[in-house]
C-alpha cells in the first residue's frame, strides 16, 4: 500500500516539476500578482495533496480546476474586502518600462472582468485550453464558455480602449 502511494506521488512530483512555471504564470493570472499567485498554487497543490487518492484522469486538469475554484473563493472574499492591484498612471517619460507598465494595466484590466469571465479568458488565451477544455475544468457547457469568452473580451477592449492613441485610430474611432 506505502509502495503504491509513493508511486502516485512520483506522478504528482513530476507534474509539478514539468509544468510549475506554467501553472505558477496562470495562478499568478487568476491571482492579480507573483505573491498572491505563488500562494495561490501552493493552497490548490496542498488541497490536492490531501485528495490526491480521489484523482481520477488528468492530473494537470484537476490541478487547473481547483486552481479556478480557490481563485473564485478569493475572489468573492475581495467582494466584502475590496483590494487595488495596480495602480498604473496612464502617461509619462518613455523610460524602457513601457512593456512592464502595460502588463501590469492589463493585469489590472483583468481584475476588473467579472470572476468567470476572467478565468475563461486566461484558460483561453493564455493556457490555450479549447473551449471544451475550459468548460471541463469550469463544470460548464461549451456555449457558456463561448459566450463569456466573448462578453469578457468585449469589456476588455471597453476598458483598454483608452490605451489607444487619437493617431492610431480611424476617423470613424475604430483601431486602424
Amino acid at each position: 500500500m506505502i509502495r503504491r502511494r509513493q508511486q502516485s506521488f512520483e506522478e504528482l512530483e513530476a507534474l509539478i516539476a514539468n509544468r510549475r512555471d506554467a501553472m505558477l504564470a496562470t495562478a499568478t493570472l487568476l491571482a492579480g500578482g507573483r505573491h498572491a499567485g505563488e500562494d495561490l498554487l501552493q493552497a490548490a497543490i496542498e488541497r490536492m495533496i490531501r485528495r490526491w487518492h480521489r484523482v481520477e484522469g488528468d492530473p494537470e486538469a484537476y490541478l487547473r480546476r481547483i486552481l479556478y475554484h480557490l481563485a473564485v473563493d478569493s475572489w468573492r472574499q475581495r467582494r466584502r474586502r475590496p483590494e487595488l492591484l495596480a495602480v498604473v498612471e496612464p502617461e509619462g517619460q518613455p523610460d524602457g518600462t513601457d512593456a512592464v507598465d502595460l502588463r501590469q494595466a492589463l493585469v489590472q484590466a483583468l481584475g476588473q472582468l467579472a470572476p468567470r469571465q476572467r478565468a475563461v479568458l486566461v484558460l483561453r488565451y493564455f493556457e490555450e485550453l479549447s473551449e471544451a477544455e475550459i468548460a471541463a475544468t469550469l463544470g460548464c457547457s461549451t456555449g457558456t464558455v463561448k459566450s463569456t469568452a466573448a462578453r469578457g473580451m468585449k469589456r476588455l477592449r471597453e476598458l483598454t480602449t483608452a490605451w489607444i492613441p487619437q493617431s492610431a485610430t480611424e476617423p470613424n474611432g475604430a483601431p486602424r
